[in-house]
């Protein structure tokens, strides 16, 4: 066990943290939805990805901390794999209308929370010098150039990312800060 793997850890819990958080007051009907206004022009849709969509794109990523290190496909953690047609990166957020693309968003949340937790305890196990490697992901590798890199990108500042869309899609939705 290393300082770093300890610190990612820590800051990977404080961002499923703020996700908790975020869900306060999403009423399910609407969770997968995307905002509209009445303007003069007519009906429009904000093209924005919704909770439904960010915590199923996030399950499917905790996994990797297993991979990225070497160490498997992370087994268990992984979210189902009918999820990827859904939630992959590159694929569109779909406005859910009548709740039937998506699942529920309490079921798309505790995937994520538990996963990002599992992910979280395993590198509070890993030596420091696992960090240091280098990328085994080519296609990451000019991003996030070590293992280090990747998985603090995929534990800490992904999530965090599109939990900014998450904070925005509550505004439009005449939600609070879910911090106040």
């Amino acid at each position: 066990m290393g300082a770093f793997g300890e610190s990612l850890a820590a800051i990977g819990i404080f961002s499923k943290g703020y996700g908790e958080v975020l869900l306060k007051g999403i009423a399910p009907e609407i969770a997968g939805r995307k905002p509209r206004f009445q303007t003069t022009e007519g009906l429009k849709v904000i093209d924005t990805n919704h909770p439904s969509f960010v915590f199923g794109h996030l399950a499917l990523y905790p996994c990797r901390a297993w991979v990225l290190t070497g160490a498997g496909d992370g087994g268990s953690v992984q979210a189902p794999s009918a999820w990827n047609d859904l939630f992959a990166a590159g694929v569109e957020c779909k406005d859910d209308v009548e709740g039937t693309i998506y699942p529920k968003l309490d079921e798309l949340a505790a995937k994520f929370f538990s996963a990002q937790d599992a992910a979280c305890a395993y590198v509070r196990t890993l030596d420091d010098a696992v960090f240091a490697r280098e990328n085994p992901n080519e296609k990451m590798r000019s991003r996030f150039p070590t293992v280090g890199t990747a998985l603090t990108f995929l534990l800490a500042a992904h999530p965090m990312m599109h939990f900014g869309q998450i904070s925005t899609w509550r505004r439009c939705y005449g939600l609070p800060s879910a911090m106040g």
